[in-house]
């Protein structure tokens, strides 16, 4: 899905066999959920595939997106222009199931990055915490915070890189402008990437939202250059 990946495994457990495995599943979920490859599953089925005819695992994750409709109060919303496009949880999901391949295989400290999406576990080749760096959305060679995380998943929701791609369902023909950049921190990346995406499409209300989601914390950077943090963000930077 045009996503850059990254993955680190620290130790002895490192070897090409597992790189191979986690790089064969991002290609098994670009081939099953890219809107842009028109054999993909999710394109036959914005074709008209039956229902009878889609995978369990399909119907699993779309049923998922549903769910996160229903607990955004819409703002997620995988449907567009009567086109299905559930890739707003999928790299999230995608990546925790990544991690979940290497930790049954006994992998304990590893990080793996795929479109600025982050889950990781255990300590870093200096066996301290991981550190993730947040960028300055105006400015994106700059850091801005660095935190550091041991199970946790990271997600960033903006349009400074990819542009617009980002909507508010409710009223989908308005550009999102009133933010540039809103960084999750969930427990785990699948929870922070989808409410990442459904918050971003808040605009100014979205760290209200996740200030209220227990167990998240994130921190937002709004188009006036000003940096709005959840109550608990601070226990996570970096000293």
């Amino acid at each position: 899905m045009g996503m850059p990946i990254s993955i680190e495994i620290v130790g002895s457990t490192a070897s090409k066999d597992l790189f191979d495995l986690v790089y064969d599943y991002f290609t098994y979920v670009d081939n099953t959920y890219s809107t842009y490859k028109s054999d993909s599953e999710i394109s036959r089925i914005n074709r008209g595939l039956p229902r009878q005819q889609w995978s369990a695992e399909m119907k699993e994750v779309l049923a998922m997106c549903e769910k996160t409709k229903e607990e955004t109060g819409g703002y997620f919303n995988i449907e567009h222009s009567g086109q299905l496009d559930p890739s707003g949880l999928v790299k999230g999901w995608a990546i925790q199931q990544a991690a979940e391949l290497l930790y049954k295989r006994g992998v304990k400290d590893f990080y793996i990055e795929a479109g600025g999406d982050i889950q990781v576990r255990g300590h870093n080749a200096q066996s301290k915490p991981w550190q993730v760096g947040i960028r300055n959305p105006f400015r994106r060679q700059e850091v801005i915070k660095t935190i550091q995380i041991h199970t946790e998943g990271v997600a960033t929701s903006g349009t400074y890189i990819r542009g617009q791609h980002i909507y508010n369902p409710h009223h989908p023909d308005s550009p999102i402008t009133d933010i540039a950049s809103l960084t999750v921190i969930g427990p785990n990346i699948y929870e922070a990437d989808r409410f990442a995406t459904a918050a971003y499409a808040m605009g100014k209300k979205g760290i209200v939202f996740i200030e209220n989601l227990k167990g998240f914390e994130a921190y937002m950077v709004d188009n006036h250059k000003q940096a709005t943090l959840t109550s608990g963000f601070e226990r996570y930077l970096a000293t």
